[in-house]
C-alpha cells in the first residue's frame, strides 16, 4: 500500500505537465533582468499559459488604419473580417527618439498610448518594434550609406551624446504606459531586428558582431537603469537559413532575451523557399529555445497582398502547427498595394476565417479570458 500511495502522489504531481509536453518552464532573463518585479513577470507567465493554449495571432497598425480607410476609431480590418480582434497589437516606435509627435508611419504617438492601454484593458498583448533613424547621416533606419554609425553612438563615439538623448525620449514613452491606476503595464519590446540583415544600420555588414552586442547592451542597461519594469525583451534575426552557432553569434544572452523570435515573409514565386527556411530557421530556434527555457514567436510575417487566396491555411498554418510558437504576427495594411493582414473585400478572407476557426489560433476573445489565475479557454 505505501508504494501505491507513492506511484499516486507522483501521478498528482507529474500529470499537471502533460498538458505541455515537450515544453519548459519559462524563465525570466537573469542577471540584470531579475531586478525587474511584477509588469514583465506577469506578462511572461501569461505568456507561458497563453502558448499552452495555442498560439496567438498579432496585426501590426491594426486599429489606426486599413484598406480604404484611416484613424476611424473602433475599426480593425481583422475584426471586420473575422468578427474579432487581433490578440496581440503590433506597434513601432520610430520617431519617438527625435521627438517627433508621430511615427515613421504617420500614427500619432498620443493615439499610440490611447490604443496601447485599450488592447490592453481588453485583455490583449503589445508588441513594439524601432526603427529610429540614423543618428549620424539623418536619414531613416534603412539609411546604410555609412557602416560606422553603431560606433558612432557606443561610449566614446561621435554620436554617444545624442544617441543618449535619444534613448531618454524613447524611455520616457515606455514609462509612461500606465493603466488607469497609474501602474506600469507590460509590453513586449523588439529592438535591433533583422541584424542578420544589411538592410538597416545596425545590420550584419554594418557593425562587427561585438560592436552589435555592445549596442543591444547600451540601450538595455539605459533603459534598466531608468527603472523600467515593464518590459519583455525580444530579439529577433531575419530567416536566413542559419545553424545554432551563427543564431548565437549575435544573440544578446540568455540573460538579455525573453523571446526569441523570427522574422519571416514569403517573397513572390518564393513559397518554396519560404516554407523550407522558415521551418528549418524554426526547428533551430524552437530546439535552442526548449533547452535555455524561452519563448519563441514569428515576430513578423506574411505575403504582401496575400494574392494566393488559400495562402492562410495551405501554407502559414501548417508552419504554426510543426512548431511552438507563441505568436505570429503580419504587418500592416498600408493600402491596396501593401497589405499583409485580410479585410472583409479581399479574396483571401474566406481562408483567413477558416484558420482563425481552428481552436489553436488565439485572437483576443481567446486570450482575454487567460490571466495568471485562469488558463481556462
Amino acid at each position: 500500500m505505501r508504494n501505491v500511495g507513492i506511484i499516486i502522489i507522483l501521478l498528482l504531481v507529474l500529470s499537471p505537465l502533460r498538458a505541455w509536453e515537450g515544453q519548459v518552464a519559462i524563465k525570466s532573463s537573469d542577471n540584470q533582468l531579475s531586478l525587474h518585479t511584477q509588469p514583465r513577470d506577469q506578462l511572461l507567465q501569461r505568456l507561458q499559459r497563453l502558448q499552452e493554449q495555442g498560439v496567438m495571432f498579432g496585426h501590426q497598425d491594426d486599429p489606426f488604419y486599413g484598406l480604404g480607410w484611416k484613424w476611424e476609431r473602433g475599426r480593425s480590418d481583422v475584426r471586420e473580417t473575422c468578427g474579432e480582434y487581433p490578440a496581440v497589437l503590433g506597434i513601432d516606435l520610430g520617431g519617438i527618439e527625435v521627438g517627433d509627435e508621430r511615427n515613421l508611419d504617420n500614427v500619432p504617438f498620443d493615439r499610440m498610448r490611447e490604443e496601447i492601454l485599450a488592447h490592453i484593458a481588453r485583455g490583449g498583448i503589445v508588441a513594439a518594434s524601432w526603427h529610429p533613424r540614423n543618428p549620424l547621416t539623418g536619414g531613416n533606419a534603412w539609411d546604410v550609406k555609412d557602416s560606422t554609425v553603431v560606433r558612432s553612438i557606443l561610449p566614446g563615439g561621435s554620436q554617444h551624446l545624442k544617441f543618449l538623448t535619444w534613448m531618454k525620449r524613447l524611455s520616457a514613452f515606455l514609462q509612461s504606459l500606465k493603466d488607469e491606476h497609474g501602474r506600469p503595464v507590460a509590453i513586449i519590446f523588439r529592438p535591433w531586428h533583422e541584424n542578420n540583415g544589411s538592410w538597416f544600420w545596425w545590420g550584419q555588414r554594418l557593425c562587427s558582431d561585438d560592436e552589435y552586442h555592445a549596442l543591444w547592451c547600451m540601450l538595455q542597461d539605459h533603459l534598466l537603469s531608468d527603472g523600467l519594469t515593464n518590459i519583455v525583451w525580444s530579439y529577433s534575426p531575419n530567416v536566413m537559413g542559419f545553424d545554432v552557432a551563427t543564431f548565437l553569434r549575435r544573440y544578446p544572452g540568455d540573460d538579455r532575451v525573453d523571446i526569441i523570435g523570427l522574422d519571416a515573409y514569403q517573397q513572390p514565386n518564393g513559397e518554396t523557399d519560404f516554407i523550407r527556411t522558415t521551418n528549418a530557421d524554426l526547428d533551430v530556434l524552437c530546439k535552442y529555445a526548449l533547452k535555455a527555457q524561452r519563448l519563441v514567436a514569428l515576430t513578423e510575417c506574411g505575403y504582401e497582398c496575400i494574392p494566393d487566396s488559400t495562402w492562410w491555411t495551405r501554407v502559414l498554418q501548417p508552419i504554426l502547427q510543426h512548431h511552438t510558437l507563441s505568436y505570429f504576427l503580419v504587418w500592416r495594411n498600408f493600402n491596396s498595394k501593401h497589405h499583409f493582414a485580410p479585410a472583409p473585400s479581399t479574396k483571401d478572407a474566406p481562408d483567413f476565417r477558416k484558420m482563425v476557426h481552428d481552436n489553436r489560433i488565439l485572437m483576443l476573445k481567446d486570450v482575454e479570458k487567460v490571466n495568471n489565475e485562469n488558463v481556462s479557454r
